[in-house]
């Protein structure tokens, strides 16, 4: 099973790890086209007006921009740890013992605008780019992604469930995946996505999956390892669960 999660705009900064090595990081066929984006990214840093623009920053986060020109030397640190907000928050991987941890490096992946997607493990540095961002020498990062990363999600022979948010969802399309609604039930029993909630909740079930004792092959697995973790959990169609708060 992979669980594949959606990045967080912020990031923690530092790490212990030497500087980014594009040839350790999962799915090596992504390799060149993270280098070219990496590329675009560092350079446009340069322009510290045109980065802003182009990341839809302001002018108080400048600072975001100076990571970026740092990509090539910066230290790095696991994926797990680097992304962080609501969502990982709730995913709690700090406080993960060491069979927990190596559970989440086999089953939890994030979807990257700069990596496509890394795995738990997988040493990044701090960076600043978003999935509906359009670069000026590259043009959309949906254009540049969407034919390499999609035969690769495609690829794996294994259930993927999927809580990617939008912008990132539509850098690949993944064929069967099994997809997550949080909602909440009123009075008279209509359902209602949830805004407000939706992360800590994803987050509550990515863990769940993480680190239960046996690894979830089937959406009726899912759905039991959920239960069990006190989630409220039901199957809204053949590869689709309603998550209710």
């Amino acid at each position: 099973m992979l669980v594949l999660l959606p990045p967080s705009e912020t990031k923690a900064v530092g790490g212990d790890g030497g500087p980014l090595d594009l040839a350790s990081l999962s799915f090596p066929e992504l390799t060149e086209t993270r280098r070219t984006l990496i590329d675009a990214v560092s350079a446009l840093a340069g322009d510290v007006p045109a980065s802003l623009v182009a990341l839809g920053l302001s002018q108080r986060q400048a600072a975001e921009v100076d990571r970026n020109a740092e990509l090539p030397h910066a230290p790095t640190c696991p994926a797990l740890l680097r992304y962080t907000g609501v969502l990982y928050d709730a995913l709690g991987a700090a406080d993960f013992g060491r069979t927990e941890w190596a559970r989440a490096e086999r089953r939890l992946a994030t979807a990257s605008a700069l990596f496509g997607v890394v795995r738990a493990g997988d040493a990044i540095p701090a960076y600043r780019l978003s999935g509906g961002s359009t670069l000026p020498s590259l043009g959309s990062l949906r254009s540049m992604w969407r034919p390499v990363l999609e035969p690769v999600l495609a690829g794996l022979d294994e259930l993927v469930v999927d809580l990617r948010s939008g912008p990132y969802a539509a850098l690949a399309r993944v064929p069967g995946a099994v997809t997550v609604r949080v909602v909440t039930i009123d009075a008279n029993g209509r359902r209602k996505s949830v805004s407000h909630h939706n992360k800590a909740y994803k987050g509550q079930l990515a863990a769940a999956l993480a680190v239960a004792r046996h690894e979830p092959a089937t959406v009726d697995e899912v759905l039991t390892t959920a239960a069990a973790a006190g989630l409220k959990v039901e199957r809204s169609g053949e590869r689709s669960i309603e998550l209710t708060t």
